[in-house]
């Protein structure tokens, strides 16, 4: 076939080139194939970075360290009163300390509220916490790599390593997923 300059009308070609053009970007949008690995809940075993153990008091005055929790699958939440996000989680961590606390889970709760036990002891029963919580401190905060950001949630293997580690608010199945892998 021979191209005969007469022939060629510029719509059509614009035409033409916006469909191939509209299919080009549908594929790569929608209907390629993911190439990217799926999101893994927790780290690799060989990845853990050991949890840093701390002595913190609970609202009795006993004091509490990671270490008393070896062995368990902890979900290791620093929070305060004042957070927005942290009230969005709470109800999600109390739902898991019943639905997984005999399958050796726990929820631990660090409050960073610099008032203390004034604002933290009316908002755990307020919210009804069915785990234990006990008054961060910026030793323990760097400890963890200088906490800056609340809610920042740890999840923390049965050895006592990190397996996953969530700053701010996130979905309820990440939390889930990463524990039932652990339980």
């Amino acid at each position: 076939m021979e191209f005969n300059k007469g022939s060629f009308r510029p719509g059509i070609f614009f035409i033409l080139l916006a469909v191939i053009s509209g299919v080009a970007v549908v594929l790569g949008t929608v209907g390629w194939p993911d190439k990217t690995p799926p999101h893994k809940a927790v780290k690799d075993f060989g990845l853990r970075k050991p949890a840093p153990d701390f002595e913190l008091k609970d609202a009795t005055g006993k004091v509490v360290h990671l270490s008393d929790y070896k062995g368990k699958v902890v979900l290791l939440d620093f929070w305060a009163t004042w957070c927005g996000p942290c009230g969005i989680e709470i109800p999600w961590f109390t739902e898991f300390q019943r639905k997984y606390k005999d399958r050796g889970f726990t929820v631990l709760g660090i409050a960073m509220d610099d008032s203390g036990w004034k604002d933290v002891k009316p908002f755990v029963a307020d919210k009804k916490i069915n785990y234990k919580i006990v008054l961060g401190d910026d030793k323990t905060s760097d400890q963890y790599g200088d906490v800056e950001a609340l809610p920042t949630t740890f999840v923390i293997d049965r050895e006592g390593r990190i397996a996953s580690v969530h700053v701010g608010l996130v979905d309820k199945k990440e939390f889930d997923d990463a524990i039932q892998q652990l339980l």
